[in-house]
């Protein structure tokens, strides 16, 4: 399989996303043979509120690319259904027209077995895709909250997605997508509104902070096919600003740290997990008040340790 992805096998692909997907056991081997060939591809996250029309601009970012003759691959981060377990929106309808280009590959995916969810999926989805040589790795997510802040730490370049009316400087603020976004989409700019709102994106950015990189924003109409080249060209000058800086490497490093913390914790919370189960009479203690969380707790990490 680890050959088969190198060559850019789309089955092999597909079933090593598979693995990563279902918590397969031998995903450290898998890892192992892969990790050495990544870290070519450049990561772009996009996301934004449900309705902001975020798969048709990633079908007009992915059309852009492949006019730039560059292989895409699109990683679309799907709500889980409850009943079966996969991505409930399944492959991206609005991207059929790629199915069969051979430089574009397309895969939804959800998180369902996958310890420490999207934080550590994601990346390892992400990491497959790059190792299989494409050129750039889109990952699309459905909506904005903590996923999308995870998917921002496992992209170079952040795309936040908004359309007209999309709400007052407060709510925005509050969910974080300031500090998240390296390049703000104003979608469906056909709309009335779509000039107040770009208006509104940048005073706010003027007011936040001072940054090294201002996140520009983009007015698009991806259903009429406006405004995508001026993006597409955001979105390379943010790739030059990121090489330039050296903060490509820094971010790329700070994502890997990261990761690997998140790989422990969930290891030592898996171990704390299974020794409760047991500890029937430090649950009984606690109950009764006779110990605190604090001192349970260090009983417990004395045990793992």
């Amino acid at each position: 399989m680890i050959d088969g992805v190198r060559a850019g096998e789309r089955r092999a692909i597909a079933r090593a996303i598979s693995m990563v997907e279902d918590g397969a056991a031998d995903l450290p081997t898998l890892s192992a043979g892969l990790f050495a060939h990544t870290g070519r591809a450049h990561i772009v996250g996009l996301t934004g509120a449900p309705g902001a029309g975020k798969s048709t601009l990633t079908e007009q970012v992915v059309r852009t690319a492949r006019a730039h003759e560059l292989s895409v691959a699109v990683l679309a981060i799907d709500p889980t259904s409850p009943f079966t377990g996969g991505a409930l929106l399944g492959d991206r309808l609005r991207m059929q027209t790629h199915a069969t280009d051979p430089g574009v590959f397309i895969r939804s995916m959800a998180t369902r077995g996958h310890l420490g969810g999207l934080a550590l999926a994601a990346p390892e989805a992400v990491r497959i895709l790059d190792a299989a040589g494409y050129d750039v790795v889109i990952v699309e997510t459905v909506g904005v909250g903590q996923v999308e802040l995870d998917i921002a730490t496992a992209a170079d370049t952040t795309l936040v997605v908004v359309t007209p009316g999309w709400g007052d400087a407060i709510q925005v603020a509050k969910a974080g997508i300031l500090e998240i976004a390296d390049i703000f989409v104003v979608n469906k700019a056909d709309r009335d509104g779509a000039g107040k709102a770009a208006r509104d994106l940048e005073t706010m950015l003027t007011m936040g902070p001072e940054r090294a990189w201002t996140p520009p924003v983009r007015a698009t109409s991806a259903l009429n096919s406006e405004g995508i080249e001026p993006l597409w060209e955001a979105i390379g000058a943010h790739r030059t600003y990121l090489e330039t800086t050296g903060e490509l490497h820094e971010r790329r490093r700070g994502r890997l740290a990261a990761e690997v913390e998140e790989m422990v914790a969930q290891q030592m919370r898996t171990r704390v997990a299974a020794l409760l189960a047991d500890e029937t009479q430090l649950l009984q203690d606690l109950d009764a008040r006779r110990i605190d969380p604090y001192a349970a707790a260090g009983i417990l990490r004395g045990r793992v340790s």
